[in-house]
């Protein structure tokens, strides 16, 4: 279990965290994390179609500002060096720690990946990155949100239980990398005024840390 002070420390790493829209400049950062995440990872041509050619997509990426970032674990550091994410100057370009892309038509929200590196897991970053789907979510007027998650990840799915998904059916050989089981879990009173709260009772927790 965490101590007080590492929970504080956590949350406001969580609170300097920047979620922007994926540029195809985020493309080399966002394939390393998909590579050190995933056993089948997505095309780097993916990526392109989603941020040029498919109006329904809504991709974003974690930023932490440089100075955050000064002291990672060094598997990370040295491949956000060859990659050229990190630069000397103290007000350089901020370090892609995390991503997530979804669909919205017809009323459905659909997540389609998440992920934040293993080694900037644990921090909070998975949930700003969760809340920005949300709110989007939200602006584009969205009934429902889906995702698949594995049966074996446990921490994925207690975090999209706090956020209010629930189990509503199994994808049988999902994954094809192991023919492992998907979940399907969805938020079907997202746009019920009872949700929208709890909703914004989370993002305001996760903005401001414990005393």
């Amino acid at each position: 279990m965490s101590s007080p002070t590492e929970r504080v420390s956590k949350a406001r790493l969580s609170a300097r965290v920047r979620i922007a829209p994926m540029t195809l400049d985020d493309i080399p950062a966002v394939m390393a994390i998909e590579r050190a995440s995933f056993p089948r990872p997505w095309p780097e041509r993916a990526y392109r179609y989603e941020l040029t050619e498919n109006p329904n997509a809504y991709f974003i990426v974690a930023h932490l500002p440089i100075t955050d970032a000064a002291s990672p674990p060094s598997p990370w550091r040295k491949l956000a060096a060859r990659l050229g994410l990190l630069t000397p100057a103290p007000n350089g370009p901020p370090l892609v720690v995390g991503f997530a892309g979804m669909w919205v038509q017809v009323g459905e929200a659909h997540i389609a990946t998440i992920a934040t590196h293993p080694d900037w897991r644990g921090r909070g970053i998975g949930q700003r990155i969760l809340l920005a789907l949300l709110r989007e979510a939200q602006r584009r007027q969205a009934q429902t949100v889906t995702l698949e998650v594995r049966v074996s990840n446990l921490p994925a799915q207690r975090l999209y239980q706090k956020y209010g998904f629930r189990e509503v059916g199994r994808r049988k050989a999902y994954y094809q990398d192991n023919r492992e089981d998907a979940l399907l879990m969805t938020i079907t009173d997202f746009a019920l005024p009872d949700y929208q709260a709890r909703l914004d009772a989370l993002a305001a927790a996760l903005a401001e840390p414990a005393a």
